[in-house]
């Protein structure tokens, strides 16, 4: 997935201009990463926070480690998050744009 591709402005509202093969495919890839409960707990947790560290993922979902690292790995080349390394750790936060983008797809921007 491309995760440079802008995402058109209204693509699902009535009147909404066809969409590319690739704003398609683009655009569902991003939604299918937040159809996850686990991926959609940790963007919900990153919606209220500037950053977040994986051990706080790891201790509030319950989930070892490498799990929580596969759903953020989905997230982060969906665009959805970012990720920055200190030390042994990585810290994630939401790319509000993003995040933006998919809700004015629905028509909700």
């Amino acid at each position: 997935m491309n995760t440079t591709t802008q995402i058109p402005t209204a693509c699902c509202a009535p009147g909404s201009p066809l969409l590319s093969t690739e704003e398609r495919d683009d655009l569902a890839a991003r939604f299918k990463a937040l159809s996850d409960p686990t991926r959609l707990a940790i963007v919900n947790r990153l919606a209220g926070s500037d950053e977040v560290c994986v051990c706080a993922f790891v201790a509030e979902l319950g989930l070892s480690q490498p799990t929580v690292s596969h759903h953020l790995r989905i997230l982060r080349e969906a665009g959805l998050v970012e990720a920055r390394r200190n030390g042994t750790w990585g810290y994630y936060r939401l790319v509000p744009e993003t995040v933006a983008a998919l809700a004015g797809a629905l028509g909700n921007a």
